[in-house]
């Protein structure tokens, strides 16, 4: 703690310390900030995402984001538009190993710094406190750190999140030794915390162990009923279509043979370093199948016992990669607490994406580390979110999940461009994180549509004159749609029809006589209403008034969203 003189102070002030200092009496953390100062990203300005052409990818809507810049800014803009609609976050922040792996106020904090504990804290602390805001109700959030900070993180969670909301400690087994000290560091952790305890426990009690007994149910009919294979394929296929809506928690689990309801699985192919190779001959055309390409996971002599038992599941034909049946008798209802997964994996997928750079970037995760995570914990249309993205490896396992399982998972990121005196061009979001994303989605014969934002600090005073019609535009279609349709750059009405279940959106550029009329025949076209914004709604008021019709004003209606944050 910083030393204070307190023979300098007056009474009052003395009263007021010690009043402090007995609220703070209790089993917590309390942390140096007066004597390093507030981080310079911390500002009460307003922050909008200004799209950059080009560098994202494929057309709108776009359900999927990049957003490039600091990440606090980054978060006090979501939470205009995504407050309570987050499922699950993943983060690998700074470790804070004194190896400059964290920046406070534009420098790195080294391992002698007496304050590199209060700084990470600090630095911590506010982009935790914005991301429980961002979570749903049901929400989950995973932080992979190392033993460096591991203490004070759990700390720090118990605080922001509640210790009643502690989910548990994952132990990642990643088997590289960091440690000079005589004890083998081979490990790292994933704290895991929901945002409400008592609701996600039903949730997931009601998902996936609920639809486990109903599919193990059906199968023992399907079993006893459906004594030819193909029959009973075709008689389960039909009855997962049915019902398909209740079904979607385990809706990869599409096949059925003597042996029960399974899925295909990709854990037969070799995550991390190069695996086994040989020929495994497709069954009806005599040829070799495509080999996955690390390699396979299991030794020749595993995979023969593999076939033996009809435990693989081949494609069409031997251009698809072989699969592993898993059954669902075997489903887990659990993430393990331990995760046995070479650390080397992370690097070789960069390898593979980048191969005329491969130090494009130091230890990212493997994507299938966190496919592991968000396989648990999301389904269908889910919203995760990386604010810490680094290389893009989130973006990379979402897109993986979704080819898995069909689900439709979109995913928000947030990077820094990491530019420094000594490299001012060095752009890690546009360059690695948005890059891979491209070859990722191009490698794994998926499409995985996002545009590329960048964070914009207006003034609260100069948001009027400041912000233009495509901010303004972004913002409100995020806040009542989740995505966002960029606008052509012509239009004196931009429009967003809804479902017969929620109002319309309109934000009007310029009024004029045309502009009324549209507004009136989109207003009579849902009876939910419209909500229309306008820099000018007095003057909107008196040539449009229906009962159904809400007028905001621009831009206040999104600076009031904006608290003040020091």
């Amino acid at each position: 703690m910083a030393k204070t003189d307190y023979s300098t102070l007056d009474k009052h002030t003395l009263v007021r310390l010690l009043q402090a200092r007995d609220r703070h009496a209790k089993l917590g953390l309390v942390w140096e900030t007066e004597a390093f100062g507030a981080e310079k990203a911390i500002n009460d300005d307003c922050v909008f995402l200004k799209p950059m052409p080009g560098l994202g990818s494929g057309e709108g809507p776009y359900r999927n984001l990049v957003i490039e810049g600091d990440n606090f800014d980054a978060l006090r803009y979501l939470n205009l538009g995504y407050r309570g609609a987050v499922k699950c976050i993943y983060i690998d922040p700074p470790y804070n190993t004194g190896k400059k792996d964290f920046v406070y106020n534009d420098v790195f904090v080294d391992r002698d710094d007496a304050y590199k504990h209060s700084k990470w804290l600090e630095f911590m602390s506010r982009r935790l406190s914005l991301a429980r805001d961002l979570l749903r109700e049901d929400g989950v959030i995973f932080v992979s750190i190392a033993d460096h900070e591991v203490f004070h993180l759990g700390l720090l969670m118990n605080q922001v999140f509640g210790e009643a909301n502690k989910v548990g400690v994952i132990v990642w087994n990643n088997v590289t030794d960091n440690n000079p000290t005589q004890i083998a560091q081979e490990h790292e952790y994933i704290l895991c915390y929901v945002k409400n305890q008592a609701i996600a426990e039903s949730v997931w009690k009601s998902s996936d162990l609920a639809v486990k007994q109903t599919l193990l149910a059906v199968e023992a009919e399907m079993l006893a009923k459906h004594k030819d294979p193909g029959q009973r394929q075709k008689a389960y296929t039909t009855w997962m279509k049915d019902n398909k809506p209740y079904m979607a928690p385990l809706d990869n689990y599409k096949y059925i043979d003597d042996g029960g309801i399974y899925a295909g699985s990709r854990s037969v192919h070799n995550p991390g370093k190069e695996g086994y190779r040989y020929d495994v001959i497709h069954p009806i055309t005599g040829k070799p199948c495509t080999q996955p390409l690390m390699g396979y996971r299991f030794p020749e002599d595993t995979m023969k016992d593999l076939l033996c038992k009809e435990k693989i599941l081949f494609g069409t034909d031997h251009t698809k990669l072989i699969e592993l049946k898993t059954y669902l008798r075997d489903y887990k209802q659990k993430l393990p607490s331990v995760i046995e997964l070479d650390g080397r994996a992370g690097p070789n997928e960069l390898k593979e994406l980048f191969p005329d750079n491969p130090k494009i970037f130091n230890n990212p995760k493997p994507s299938a580390l966190i496919e592991e995570l968000l396989s648990f914990v999301t389904r269908d249309d889910d919203l995760i979110l990386d604010f810490f993205a680094g290389s893009g490896t989130t973006g990379h396992a979402v897109m993986k999940l979704n080819r898995n399982d069909k689900g439709r998972r979109r995913c928000i990121l947030i990077s820094s461009t990491e530019a420094t005196s000594k490299e001012p061009g060095k752009n890690l979001c546009r360059d690695v994180c948005a890059q891979r994303l491209k070859r990722s989605a191009k490698r794994e014969g998926v499409t995985f549509p996002f545009s590329y934002l960048r964070t914009l600090r207006i003034p609260r005073e100069k948001v009027s004159l400041a912000l233009e019609d495509e901010q303004i535009w972004i913002a409100l279609q995020q806040m009542h749609t989740g995505d966002f349709l960029p606008p052509d750059g012509s239009d004196t009405l931009l429009m967003r029809e809804r479902s017969s279940t929620q109002a319309d959106l309109a934000f009007v550029t310029k009024i004029d006589t045309s502009t009324v009329a549209k507004l009136k025949r989109l207003a009579g076209k849902n009876r939910k209403g419209l909500v229309i914004y306008s820099r000018q709604p007095g003057l909107l008021k008196q040539r449009l008034s229906l009962e159904n019709v809400s007028i905001e004003k621009i831009p206040d209606a999104l600076v009031s969203r904006f608290g003040v944050t020091r």
